[in-house]
């Protein structure tokens, strides 16, 4: 390619290495142009083995995203370009490789990626029309000929107005544990302005782990066998989930809004540490392996990289859906959280006689109001935020969150079941939730009411700013509809609570076809509970109503399956605050 055609497309590919963006979208449209006649050469051929991907998608920008898969390991640096546009018939015609004619403008970006990054591309193309649907693929000129890669879609943004937004909220997509039914049927629909996926998007275990059994009943083994620790190691897990075709399919359908949870680094991960860390089994230091988790994500992901200043893991950041929503995606595990409190942790060993003293000394403990689920410094990001966005007039303040906001104890099981059901219930974990029943304690500490002191702070800040918060929530493996409340009895907007994809709920452990009903009678601020199945929730929001449509599939053990909605729960707009939910 001579420089002037350099030139004549904005050609401007980054450095190779580190996780950062390059790239440059051009405003001038390219009808007429055959694709091959645009790209730079390469020396190698190389395939797109795990498909396309967007985020974090505002009003004039968009992350696309792919991974090269090169033919040979040596091969040095590949030049990749990205092509975007309205109209769908020219993005297809050009990866056709045929000559894009029409009005519409085909823009171009390009990028080098190597095996400094593995290989994956990451481009900010700006300069998008905002409220806008983009259709975009990647192709590399290579010595056989252009190798190209799925077509996606994608949208911005509105900058004002917005009457409807749909977005489908998953999480927890453990490998072994299941097939991606649930991201094949996210895939089949036709009205998502977005996806979030609440975190636990990959896990760490190995083989011999959390899963495994069952992944070596239907042949779903993790890649590596062992669990996750170097940066090799996490790159070869997220480059395996990126393998399935039914999570390649969704992240095709619309721009996905990413938050991790623990499992994208290890299990109960805090800022010090994690549960599953453990450096006397030669796992090395917490801070490098966070590090390299980190690192492998923020290749692997269609998300933003942090601000210049910040730290890799501060990826909290928000975002505008016109005057409907501000959404704000936190961060809850490696800035800011304080160092993990369980029973399990904290009651093992511990003589029957010393068991009322050490569970009042774990509540203190849990209780200081030193403790930080945030860490200070998003919690004053977001106080400003929430201030900032009903202070514009936003309609509804979204909390793109990772773990139960609302109160949650466990069911009287002494006092609700039947001697002989109470016999049936598992050792350990089951009983444990009958004793801090009676007591009327939190059951979770790895969740909010693990950081109580944390979630009043939260609480108040939502006061102050009169935010109408929308809280989508995952980790729990189950279905929630909550509304929570803050301590002086004032309700903090509503909660919608998703499933997972394939990872295991309270109902896989404790069978009780009542578990549900009887969570909830025993939570003011839980109004349903579905502790069974697989699926998603559709989140959607109007000027006047949030709207919460759960829907599971049939089954994660099997690839063919059906998918059915289970509850509609929905809230409306007050002119302070929002009402409780109510069961369509």
């Amino acid at each position: 390619m001579d420089i002037s055609r350099r030139k004549m497309f904005g050609l401007m590919a980054g450095a190779a290495g580190g996780a950062g963006l390059a790239a440059c979208a051009t405003t001038g449209k390219v009808d007429g142009s055959l694709l091959s006649e645009l790209l730079t050469d390469n020396t190698v051929s190389v395939s797109f083995d795990h498909g396309v991907a967007s985020g974090d998608a505002i009003q004039d920008s968009v992350i696309l995203w792919t991974r090269v898969t090169p033919a040979k390991d040596d091969a040095g640096t590949v030049s990749v370009s990205a092509f975007y546009s309205k109209d769908k018939a020219s993005i297809d015609a050009m990866a056709a490789g045929e000559k894009a004619e029409g009005p519409s403008k085909v823009l171009f970006s390009h990028f080098q990626t190597s095996a400094a990054r593995d290989y994956t591309v990451k481009i900010d193309v700006s300069g998008l029309e905002p409220d806008s649907v983009y259709y975009y693929a990647f192709a590399v000129k290579t010595p056989t000929g252009v190798t190209v890669s799925p077509v996606g879609k994608t949208r911005t943004l509105p900058v004002s107005g917005g009457e409807k937004l749909v977005m489908g909220v998953i999480s927890c997509s453990n490998w072994p544990f299941g097939y991606f039914n649930v991201y094949k049927a996210l895939s089949e629909r036709t009205d998502l302005d977005a996806i979030m996926h609440l975190g636990d998007y990959i896990y760490e275990y190995g083989a011999d782990g959390y899963g495994g059994k069952v992944g070596a009943k239907i042949g779903r083994i993790v890649d590596p066998v062992t669990e996750i620790i170097t940066l090799d190691d996490y790159r070869t897990r997220h480059k395996q989930y990126k393998s399935d075709p039914n999570l390649q399919a969704a992240h095709a359908v619309c721009p996905w809004y990413c938050t991790w949870d623990d499992h994208e680094s290890t299990n109960d991960s805090y800022r010090n540490g994690a549960q599953n860390h453990n450096p006397e089994n030669n796992e090395g230091s917490w801070t490098d392996r966070k590090q390299v988790a980190v690192q492998a994500y923020l290749e692997w992901m269609p998300v933003r990289d942090p601000e210049p200043g910040r730290a890799k893991e501060s990826i909290y950041r928000s975002a505008d859906f016109g005057d409907l929503a501000t959404f704000f995606m936190l961060e809850s595990r490696l800035t800011g959280r304080s160092d993990e409190i369980s029973w399990g942790n904290e009651l093992r060993g511990v003589a029957e006689a010393d068991l009322p003293a050490k569970v009042m000394a774990t509540v203190q403990k849990y209780s200081d109001p030193s403790r930080t689920m945030l860490g200070k410094v998003q919690e004053d990001w977001l106080d400003k935020g929430l201030k900032a966005s009903t202070e514009s007039g936003k309609i509804w303040q979204v909390l793109v969150n990772q773990v139960i906001l609302a109160k949650a104890v466990p069911p009287d099981f002494a006092a609700k079941l039947k001697p002989e059901q109470l016999s049936k219930l598992p050792e350990g974990y089951a009983q444990l939730l009958v004793a801090l029943a009676q007591m009327n304690l939190p059951f979770n500490l790895d969740a909010w009411d693990g950081f109580p002191a944390a979630r009043e702070r939260l609480f108040e800040s939502a006061k102050a700013a009169g935010a109408r918060l929308v809280t989508l929530t995952g980790d729990t493996h189950t279905a929630w509809a909550n509304t929570p409340h803050a301590k002086d009895g004032t309700q903090i907007g509503v909660e919608f609570g998703c499933t997972s994809v394939t990872s295991p709920g309270l109902g896989n452990y404790i069978p009780l076809e009542n578990l549900g009903e009887l969570l909830a009678e025993a939570n003011e601020d839980v109004t349903w509970y579905d502790p069974f199945g697989h699926g998603y929730t559709l989140v959607t929001l109007t000027p006047e109503k949030a709207i919460a449509d759960y829907y599971k599939v049939s089954t994660v053990l099997e690839e063919t399956f059906e998918t059915e909605k289970v509850a509609t729960f929905e809230a409306s707009k007050e002119d302070k605050g929002v009402s409780p939910l109510t069961k369509v």
